[in-house]
């Protein structure tokens, strides 16, 4: 198994934040999910058995200049390295050029105050 990795993009308010709480409710994480807009990554334990190991919550929403150097200074690129890692990255379009390659890319478009378009790519 390699790191799995999954993308979103979509305007604040679109529904990124609620998507990764359900998610890592089916991980089994039984934490409270919030988003790490200030800390840029949080770390969780999958609770449920096999392969997968951590899953990271990973918030770009503040970072606007020298994105490279953050990803890098954030240690993602060794997060990408561990076999059975589940990474959620939040405004990923700004890092579209340094994720793996079988990243899942999942945009979300407000359609009014609850309906949601959700694509994945």
């Amino acid at each position: 198994m390699t790191t799995v990795t999954i993308a979103l993009v979509g305007d604040l308010g679109a529904g990124k934040t609620t998507f990764i709480q359900g998610f890592a409710q089916g991980l089994g994480i039984d934490q409270r999910i919030i988003s790490p807009t200030f800390i840029l990554m949080r770390k969780y334990d999958v609770k449920i058995p096999g392969k997968l190991q951590n899953f990271y919550h990973v918030d770009l929403y503040r970072i606007e200049e020298n994105v490279h150097e953050e990803v890098t200074n954030l240690g993602l690129q060794d997060v990408w390295k561990v076999a059975g890692n589940v990474v959620a990255i939040e405004w990923a379009e700004k890092v579209k050029v340094l994720v793996p390659t079988d990243t899942i890319w999942i945009n979300f478009e407000s359609l009014g105050e609850n309906r949601r378009k959700i694509t994945v790519s």
